[in-house]
């Protein structure tokens, strides 16, 4: 069964699949079951992937690491997803090598929300602007 906003992946293409709607098939890509993305919440001591929130009057940001992350043809955050934690809204900014990584949002009364980043190495963190 999937459920809605989870992420997959194929581990033999790399094509990454959000559900959009809660279903009960199993999503199949290059005739295997894709595997669910479990999101990283903590960085270990040399890589900063741990979305960081910083609210800044009436706008939200949302960067990638307490320190920048590298985005460079080899290595580099695809990109970054905003949810509010009753997942009514959503927002997502797509992301290319050469880009700074952070996402802005006018800060509007949705509540507590999380944000996710994938990095094309690393895969998918999280955190939760409690």
């Amino acid at each position: 069964m999937t459920k809605r906003l989870e992420l997959y992946k194929c581990e033999i293409c790399g094509n990454l699949v959000e559900v959009v709607l809660d279903g009960a098939g199993e999503l199949v890509c290059c005739g295997q079951a894709m595997q669910r993305l479990e999101a990283n919440t903590t960085d270990g001591d040399r890589e900063k992937h741990v979305p960081v929130f910083i609210k800044k009057d009436d706008v939200l940001e949302v960067r990638v690491g307490s320190q920048p992350h590298p985005m460079t043809d080899e290595h580099y955050i695809q990109f970054i997803e905003v949810i509010s934690d009753d997942e009514v809204y959503m927002k997502r900014k797509y992301l290319k090598p050469n880009e700074e990584a952070f996402l802005k949002l006018k800060c509007y009364d949705i509540g507590k929300m999380s944000a996710k980043e994938f990095c094309n190495i690393h895969g998918l963190w999280e955190n939760k602007n409690d």
